[in-house]
């Protein structure tokens, strides 16, 4: 049963989400917590630790989201889930679209999708400003984004060294309530 909802999970995600990896993360968040397999803090870890690394994000989601519920198995089936609604429409779309690709109908859907996918990631990146703000506060938050924003367009550092350096941030922060306590015990 339970490699049967990993394989309807990422095959539902593979599916519905056209556009590529990025287009899909909000249908994979969806899916996980449809079944209730982790909360939004592991997956925005999951989906920032994917970011850094090379290759699709989508398949790197599955492959670990799998193995966390499933073992190997259910990394090896979340994985052929996600990438096979893909294989199977790149051929059957390249064999038949090859032939209409010059019509003005097939042009306007293709450029149809390109808002949705961009609603789609700003629904995701708002879910996690305000999930940021809960732990830093909306002026930390704020203070992020512009640096991020500014590193990455401006000063052109590469964004797995800005989401490297905003993870050590996160991780070897010390809470207030901890930084508080201690300071009252020295006194």
């Amino acid at each position: 049963m339970k490699h049967a909802q990993i394989f309807m999970a990422f095959f539902r995600a593979g599916m519905l989400g056209y556009g590529g990896g990025p287009a899909s993360i909000p249908l994979i968040l969806a899916e996980v917590k449809r079944y209730g397999w982790m909360g939004d803090d592991e997956f925005s870890d999951i989906l920032a630790i994917g970011n850094t690394l090379p290759g699709p994000i989508a398949t790197k989601m599955a492959g670990y989201i799998g193995y966390r519920v499933g073992g190997i198995l259910g990394m090896l089936n979340a994985i052929i889930a996600s990438v096979f609604p893909t294989v199977v429409l790149m051929i059957i779309l390249l064999v038949s679209l090859a032939s209409f690709r010059d019509y003005p109908w097939v042009q306007g859907m293709t450029n149809g999708v390109v808002p949705v996918v961009a609603v789609m990631l700003g629904a995701l990146t708002w879910g996690f400003i305000k999930r940021s703000k809960q732990d830093f506060g909306w002026m930390k938050v704020i203070f992020l984004l512009i640096g991020s924003i500014l590193l990455i367009e401006i000063f052109g550092i590469h964004p797995a060294l800005v989401i490297l350096a905003l993870l050590l941030f996160v991780f070897f922060r010390k809470p207030e309530k901890e930084q508080l306590k201690k300071e009252g015990e020295t006194e």
